[in-house]
């Protein structure tokens, strides 16, 4: 598989990126389907998902707050990502070691900020510019 497109993620309004694609509700209304892309999204096998998401997190809380590709938001009104729980992953620093699969290149520092229901538990930082990195573990 391709590396992937990583999707936008606003903290503390500045816009970054993460490693990681946390996934969309099920089943509702808010998430329509679009057709409205150019193509680039919808066809390029370094999004497979076909839609690259713009979240945001503030006062604690994660918020899905845009679509692109073959997926789009019915209206402007942030989307509180209460359905989620999971880790994401924020890419800080240089790439210092890409890999041609999904999200697995990897920076100078990471911050994994841990998310339970849509609210923000804890975060921190991982250092990886010491560590040695071994190509099987990334092949």
């Amino acid at each position: 598989m391709t590396a992937q497109v990583h999707e936008v993620l606003i903290i503390d309004g500045q816009e970054t990126s993460m490693a990681f694609c946390p996934p969309l509700p099920e089943n509702d209304s808010r998430v329509i389907e679009s057709k409205d892309d150019d193509g680039y999204i919808s066809f390029s096998t370094d999004c497979w998902r076909q839609y690259v998401g713009t979240w945001e997190i503030k006062e604690n809380k994660f918020y899905l707050i845009n679509l692109d590709g073959n997926f789009q938001l019915a209206d402007k009104t942030p989307i509180f990502a209460d359905w989620f729980t999971g880790v994401l992953r924020v890419p800080q620093g240089n790439m210092m070691h890409y890999v041609h699969m999904e999200f697995g290149s990897v920076y100078e520092c990471e911050m994994h900020i841990y998310i339970e229901g849509g609210i923000i538990t804890k975060s921190k930082t991982i250092d990886n510019r010491n560590k040695e990195l071994y190509q099987d573990e990334f092949s």
